[in-house]
């Protein structure tokens, strides 16, 4: 993904004049060790070292710079020696980058019998990284603290964690959503303030009607379908009655059409997410879900009946979780499984992401039941199992709410030979009962973003960055406290 070529994590250390000159040179010389140190580790996004900083001037100069320069995604500040917090008062007050707060230290451990005052007085990060970390609550700022040896594999992955954070917020800053058609049916959940959205979270919402992308349709050569068309049986299950079946190939032919030109309509509007309504498709063949579900497995972002916020979030977990090997996707609870805990049967009508399978897919060619049109191409597959993240975020009218919650994904129980369509199936903690009366009780949607790769860390450092409410729905979720949370919540965010 081009954020994470453009986008670079800025390294500060703070320090002071008081141990004299010699003092911080060697603040410098170990802080780019750290830096360099941090680069060959694996981190999705370079660090590059800024200096070590003594003065009020020189921070408010450097956190400036990085408002404003476009490659920096985010900072991380170390306090390598006592660093006075007033001095960076002026600096942070007009500081709008993610913060990680690296607690680390040039030594891994205390040097006992080499151990004299000037080392103690150089290598003073557990006095420091205190005077730091008091001005940053005093001025309410959010951030990530790290505590750690900043050459071991824990640290180095919390790094990263927060790092993938940076880069989907500042994928998300510019992110535009092309949306195919309205809202549907009056639909409330899916719908919202699309200003405020832009306000607060970055992305920008675009309608455009479908007869545009219908126009763009027009202008797709067969020799591009028919090289599609190679590309999906080299990748997919193809069955040989499929190929056989004259009428259903043709489907697949013109999914392959509609796919190509949503491809050019996103690339021409400089597009990274969009929204489709089965009730708007005048001119189209079929529900275009192949097109929905490949272009998702790269990173594209979707919601389906214009649910544009889950749009965004898809877009969001595809970012953060780029490059892993869990998957993320659209997924709309459908079906309750009353057995034992408890589970859910995840689907939509065909808009899954294939890249939460193990499988290798199945291309099929099925009849459905709604929208009116030709019957259309589809991925079939399962969810494989593991642990995911499950979210979703709702319009309270005075803010958002972000809604995640921990599910397990489990095998399916037995064959599903009627219903040709991909599918997850998973039991919410604490279980079926606690878990989808906390969602319920949240305002929480029928769609969710879903990713296995994802942690509630990283959630939480999002929603600090859009200054949005965050529900968490876990393993130790309990009703009546929940309640509360959210009692206290409209008290909390009312008053921001």
């Amino acid at each position: 993904m081009d954020v994470f070529k453009k986008s670079k994590i800025w390294f500060i250390t703070g320090t002071q004049l008081l141990y004299g000159g010699d003092a911080v040179r060697q603040v410098d010389e170990h802080s780019q060790t750290i830096t360099r140190g941090l680069n060959a580790g694996a981190l999705p996004l370079e660090i590059v070292y800024k200096g070590a900083v003594d003065s009020a001037e020189e921070i408010d100069s450097l956190l400036k710079r990085a408002n404003t320069e476009p490659e920096c995604a985010g900072i991380i500040v170390w306090m390598h020696t006592f660093s006075p917090a007033k001095m960076w008062i002026r600096g942070l007050k007009t500081l709008n980058k993610p913060l990680l707060h690296l607690h680390t230290q040039f030594n891994r451990e205390i040097p006992w019998a080499q151990m004299d005052m000037d080392y103690m007085n150089l290598n003073q990060s557990a006095h420091g990284d205190r005077e730091f970390a008091h001005i940053l609550s005093r001025m309410r700022i959010n951030r990530r603290i790290v505590v750690g040896f900043w050459d071991d594999r824990e640290t180095q992955f919390q790094i990263a964690d927060w790092m993938r954070v940076c880069a989907a917020w500042c994928d998300q800053q510019t992110l535009r959503i092309v949306r195919f058609g309205d809202n549907m049916n009056n639909v409330a959940v899916t719908d919202g303030d699309k200003v405020e959205a832009e306000v607060r979270l970055g992305y920008h919402v675009d309608y455009y009607p479908v007869g545009d992308l219908v126009e763009t349709q027009k202008g797709v050569a067969d020799a591009e379908i028919r090289d599609l068309v190679e590309t999906y049986e080299a990748e997919y299950l193809v069955a040989q009655e499929l190929r056989s079946n004259e009428a259903a190939w043709r489907q697949v032919w013109e999914a392959a059409r509609e796919e190509l030109a949503i491809r050019r309509f996103l690339e021409e509007k400089k597009a990274k997410a969009f929204t489709t309504n089965f009730d708007a498709l005048h001119g189209l063949n079929q529900l275009p879900g192949l097109a929905s579900q490949r272009l998702m497995a790269e990173g594209i972002g979707f919601g389906a009946e214009g649910d544009w916020k889950t749009a965004a979030l898809t877009r969001l977990f595809s970012v953060m979780g780029f490059g892993l090997e869990g998957g993320s996707s659209f997924l709309e609870d459908y079906v309750l499984h009353f057995k034992g805990e408890g589970a859910i049967l995840q689907a939509h009508m065909l808009e899954v992401s294939p890249s939460i399978t193990r499988e290798r897919p199945r291309l099929e060619v099925h009849p459905l039941g709604i929208g009116g049109k030709a019957d259309p191409a589809r991925l079939v597959f399962s969810a494989h199992e593991g642990t995911g993240v499950a979210a979703t975020i709702v319009d309270l009218g005075d803010r958002f709410r972000m809604i995640a919650a921990k599910v397990q994904c489990l095998a399916l129980e037995a064959d599903l030979p009627k219903l040709p369509v991909a599918r997850a199936f998973w039991k919410p903690e604490p279980n079926l009962a606690i878990g989808a009366a906390a969602w319920m009780l949240a305002g929480g949607t029928h769609h969710s973003a879903f990713s296995f790769d994802l942690s509630f860390d990283q959630l939480e450092d999002y929603a600090e960055l859009a200054q949005m409410e965050l529900v968490i729905i876990d393993e130790n979720t309990n009703l009546r406290a929940l309640k509360e949370i959210l009692r206290v919540n409209e008290v909390f965010y009312r008053s921001m």
